[in-house]
């Protein structure tokens, strides 16, 4: 188990409920997630299972932007890669990480970003989209070179999609900072240390 948080003492604050304590619409949530492409409830689906309607919402616009989008994997996952560095988040990072590897993204770039350093080597697709996501992650939008070129790269909906993909992952990224929600998974990978402060 790879904990989430570095501070001590750590303690997972909203775990899964166990199964007979569950309400109705906690169970209701939980077999759409194990029934859906997610397959399981992890990850930020454990602390929202405290709301299931909020959990319902949140499932659905995440299901659209990783498995319906109109962005390619490499993108999504190098953002999304990003995304969880900036904020520290173990569980997307370690699921993303070899996601964006097994997608296309250099494994010598995912470890740079993994490490707090530029992320080399990376396709001129991958390079833009992830000028757009570290300038909306430092600066809360872009600046106009960067929207032109994305816009000539992506287009307008895939514009509005990195911006989107950008937010979602930040949201469910915290809150499972807040949660202390640890990664589970076995063999996991190489989990994030904190930045010196």
């Amino acid at each position: 188990m790879i904990q989430q948080g570095h501070g001590q003492p750590w303690a997972e604050r909203l775990p899964l409920p166990a199964a007979e304590a569950m309400t109705e619409a906690q169970r209701a949530a939980a077999k759409t997630l194990i029934d859906g492409p997610r397959k399981a409830v992890l990850g930020p689906f454990v602390p929202l299972m405290q709301s299931p309607a909020l959990l319902e919402r949140v499932g659905s616009l995440g299901e659209h932007l990783r498995f319906r989008g109109m962005l390619d994997a490499r993108i999504r996952e190098l953002v999304t890669c990003a995304v969880a560095r900036h904020v520290g988040n173990q569980f997307e990072w370690v699921v993303h990480a070899a996601a964006a590897v097994k997608a296309g993204v250099s494994e010598l770039a995912i470890e740079a970003l993994r490490l707090g350093r530029r992320a080399a080597p990376l396709a001129d697709d991958e390079q833009l989209a992830l000028d757009v996501a570290l300038e909306v992650l430092q600066h809360h939008g872009v600046s106009e070179p960067t929207y032109v070129a994305a816009e000539a790269r992506f287009g307008r909906e895939g514009v509005v999609e990195l911006a989107a993909l950008v937010g979602y992952f930040a949201m469910v990224c915290w809150i499972m900072n807040v949660a202390h929600t640890p990664v589970q998974s076995e063999g996991a990978g190489s989990g994030l240390d904190a930045f010196p402060l």
